[in-house]
């Protein structure tokens, strides 16, 4: 039985293994649009060419799946700015139409056409969300973005997730943070996690099948390593870029003995990058045990966190966080965030200075590019709540303290 277990093992790894390594081709549907000017050499600090238009960049993995596109839609035009890069994930699993639907949608729109920063994933994966089949995406969306331009943070965000503030205000409170840091929140003290995902082994028939069914679970349970200290917390990260290159490449083979461990683990997500960076001697001081994600859950938790509604709004102000999850489709407190700390219109973008008109006064809607506004940053009150919440963290009292151990 152990042999058998072995080999089962070894084949599912070879296969998760391809689906990160084989090259595959970034789904650019925005061939029918040529730029009119070419934006990435515009730069309002400095003529030289190895100076960003903007202090900060983020690339972006937005996951959806069946029956999200409409929300898909509304977040990308929350979370869009021209200084940053998107790549989107629909499960292979979501019906043909919601994955042209989505196509269409960013093939239509003109600023991504104009800019280019917005593609969506050409092969997508069979996501099981307990199994490692989002683990294996979320490799695979790394491996990608590292190949395309040079960008300073990696966020992989759900279609159930908003942002509350503009990604002016995100980019201004990061601007002065060291580029090292990630941000995912992490413990070691597995509780009742440590026999219940530590020990049993699963398999995840999505590595293989491209029709979704339940995990198989393997009856004999496997002993906890010694080789390794295993962590746990939030799927949701904000990664370095040094630490995703880690990660792909793994030049001291943590990250691959690793992810042959988490192959056969239940939930791998929430545990594999916080085991990857805890365990390895180089970054483990890098991390900001925090994943800024506001979330509540019942109580007693479920499976799922609560889906956030008006009366949430007062209090997902008040955590300073950047995200939130999760929402409803066309949830009425979405409205009041696009409202009131987007300054988004229905169908619009959300306001920054590369949309704003003339003299920095904001327009009815922000629909289009400015190009003598690209590389202008225009940071308003969410960039002083997270820089409340990131000096917070950062402080000598909680940054150490807070770190693996």
């Amino acid at each position: 039985m152990a042999i058998k277990v072995c080999v089962i093992s070894f084949l599912l790894t070879s296969v998760l293994f391809s689906l990160l390594y084989i090259p595959t081709r970034l789904k650019i549907h925005i061939h029918n649009f040529k730029p009119v000017i070419n934006y990435f050499n515009l730069t309002t600090i400095s003529n030289t060419s190895n100076t960003k238009p903007y202090p900060v960049t983020f690339a972006y993995l937005i996951s959806a799946s069946k029956g999200d596109s409409m929300k898909l839609k509304r977040m990308l035009y929350a979370l869009y700015h021209p200084g940053n890069y998107y790549l989107i994930h629909m499960d292979y699993g979501a019906p043909e139409d919601e994955h042209r639907d989505i196509a269409d949608f960013v093939a239509g729109d003109p600023v991504f056409g104009q800019v280019g920063n917005v593609w969506i994933l050409g092969k997508p994966n069979l996501v099981t969300y307990r199994g490692p089949t989002m683990l294996a995406t979320t490799l695979h969306a790394l491996s990608l973005l590292l190949r395309t331009w040079d960008w300073d943070w990696f966020i992989n965000l759900s279609a159930s997730d908003y942002p509350l503030i503009t990604q002016d205000d995100m980019i201004h409170a990061f601007s002065d943070l060291p580029r090292d840091l990630n941000f995912i929140q992490h413990t070691s003290r597995l509780g009742w996690k440590l026999n219940k995902r530590g020990k049993p082994m699963i398999i995840d028939p999505g590595l293989y099948s491209l029709n979704k069914s339940e995990l198989w679970w393997v009856i004999k349970q496997r002993a906890l390593p010694t080789a390794f200290k295993l962590y746990t917390g939030s799927a949701w990260t904000i990664l370095s870029r040094s630490f995703s290159e880690y990660c792909i490449v793994g030049w001291d083979n943590l990250p691959r003995t690793l992810l042959l461990y988490y192959t056969n683990f239940v939930s791998s997500p929430e545990g594999y990058f916080q085991t990857v960076i805890c365990n390895s001697e180089y970054y483990k001081n890098t991390t900001v045990n925090h994943d800024l994600h506001y979330i509540t859950w019942d109580t007693p938790p479920k499976q799922h966190p609560r889906s956030l509604g008006l009366r949430d709004f007062r209090r997902m102000i008040q955590s300073n966080r950047p995200f939130a999850r999760k929402f409803k489709k066309n949830a009425p407190v979405l409205n009041k965030i696009d409202r009131e700390l987007l300054k988004r219109h229905r169908g619009e973008f959300a306001y920054g200075g590369w949309c704003s008109g003339s003299n920095g006064k904001t327009q009815k809607v922000c629909s289009s590019l400015q190009s003598e506004n690209y590389g202008v940053l225009r940071p308003g009150p969410g960039s002083r709540r997270l820089k409340s919440l990131l000096t917070k963290l950062l402080s000598t009292r909680n940054f150490k303290k807070q770190q693996c151990r």
